[in-house]
């Protein structure tokens, strides 16, 4: 009988088992804590296993779903007002016009849009943490590349590609870098020229295995990795394209207001989830107004695009439920505790490269990179030290794990959002992404390795 890979929805319950059944085996410990800057840190050398730790039991599973859901809400009703407002866009017919704009551009050369693409995405991730605020652009540029003979999966590359790249090679994003060099005792920011100049190797890298695909699924659908998946609803087919009109540019000019007013307040005022829904919101109904939709119309649209993204909210919510479940028993610090361990009894080179692989299988557990860097730069900072290495080569280590892994692991609410979203199943963007994250990791690792031996500090 052939094998038949789950719905995600499922793949994600039987991890959040595993997860479940992980409590029972792994010892439960716990370091000791202090406060800095208002958040708790571990204390490195404070290790101790719990004698009396609390048992989770079986209905665990069903009562962590509900409590995932709320911990994970700020992004679930985000997605919801993401495809609400989409859809009175789409109703308008700025976003067909403007891919028929697109493609009179660049339909020849789809190597020039994967590679800009990517890289300003990755851009806008290392200067400003950038990652749910690509969520917009998934149909958009869905819908471009489909019109360009290539498929779904291709502009989930471009996305995700550039995402987890930027926060790799990050120069200022001030979740993970700063941080990190915080916790570190580091400079703010410092060091920010030798990420700026890995950044471009890194960004070649993703964009060549994206555009390598999108090739071969040019010159042969049959071995697109969505065939047989529907591509979601995101336009006028490649014949229906209306001309750019004053209306649709004021449609678009707006949109791309909103989402710089609310980077803005991101970058400067602290805002995230819940002030970039506002924009949206306010955006949705500029947009029925500029595009003369009565208040009815844009209720059904929005109501219609809102229930098209139910599923993304339930794989968001699910995924979030994974690391509750091992947060609640208590077994991260162990996880944490024995990957340290080894890294002290090898060359400075290669703890170097255990740091980053250590960083990598933790964001598995700790898909937020603030707080995977509260939990594990406490310790590698001083591990540095013992190991001869600097503790800015620890921070780069943390900076690749996290970044990377954030495109592969399903406990990541924003890359399940985006997959979501897009409909692309979990199993076959697993099967995309997995060589790329081996291309960058096998890179980062050189980049470690020779940090180490050029004195990086």
């Amino acid at each position: 009988m052939k094998f038949k890979m789950p719905h995600t929805l499922t793949l994600l319950f039987f991890l959040m088992v595993a997860a479940l059944v992980a409590t029972w085996i792994i010892p439960q410990g716990q370091f000791d804590t202090q406060i800095v800057n208002d958040r708790e840190v571990v204390i490195p050398g404070t290790f101790q296993t719990a004698e009396d730790g609390e048992f989770l039991g079986p209905i665990t599973l069903f009562t962590a779903i509900p409590r995932a859901f709320a911990a994970a809400q700020d992004i679930i009703f985000f997605l919801f007002i993401i495809g609400g407002v989409l859809a009175v866009i789409r109703k308008t017919g700025a976003i067909d016009a403007l891919l028929g704009r697109l493609l009179e551009r660049l339909g020849g050369r789809p190597g020039t849009l994967i590679f800009i693409t990517v890289f300003v995405f990755a851009l806008a991730s290392s200067a400003m943490g950038a990652s749910a605020e690509y969520i917009p652009f998934v149909l958009i540029l869905a819908a471009l590349c489909r019109t360009m003979n290539m498929d779904t999966m291709t502009a989930v590359g471009i996305i995700v590609a550039g995402y987890g790249i930027g926060y790799g090679a990050a120069a200022f994003n001030q979740y993970t870098v700063v941080v990190a060099q915080g916790v570190a005792d580091l400079p703010t920011y410092s060091g920010w020229q030798v990420r700026m100049g890995i950044l471009l190797p890194f960004v070649m890298i993703g964009a060549h295995h994206v555009y390598s695909y999108s090739r071969k699924v040019q010159n042969d659908p049959n071995k697109s990795l969505m065939t047989g998946v529907a591509p979601p609803e995101s336009g006028a087919s490649p014949k229906e394209y209306p001309k750019l009109s004053t209306s649709h540019v004021a449609i678009l000019f707006s949109f791309i207001l909103a989402l710089g007013i609310a980077v803005w307040g991101i970058a400067t005022r602290g805002w995230y989830l819940t002030e970039l829904g506002a924009a949206f919101v306010i955006l949705g109904v500029v947009t029925a107004i500029i595009g003369k939709i009565g208040p009815s119309l844009m209720a059904q649209e929005f109501v219609k695009g809102a229930k098209d993204l139910t599923e993304t909210a339930l794989l968001v919510g699910v995924a979030r439920g994974i690391a509750l479940i091992m947060e609640d028993g208590e077994i991260l610090h162990t996880i944490v505790n024995a990957l340290s361990v080894p890294l002290s009894s090898v060359g400075p080179e290669l703890s170097a490269v255990g740091m980053m692989i250590m960083q990598t299988i933790l964001n598995l557990f700790v898909p937020s990179g603030s707080g995977q860097a509260f939990v594990t730069m406490p310790l590698m900072a001083p591990l540095s030290d013992l190991l001869g290495v600097s503790r800015q080569i620890a921070v780069q280590a943390f900076l690749f794990g996290d970044g990377f892994a954030n495109m592969i692991v399903p406990t990541n609410a924003v890359l399940m959002g985006i997959l979501g979203m897009a409909g692309v199943p979990y199993d076959r963007w697993f099967r995309f992404c997995l060589p790329l994250l081996g291309k960058l990791l096998a890179f980062a690792a050189v980049c470690m390795v020779a940090m180490v031996m050029l004195g990086y500090s």
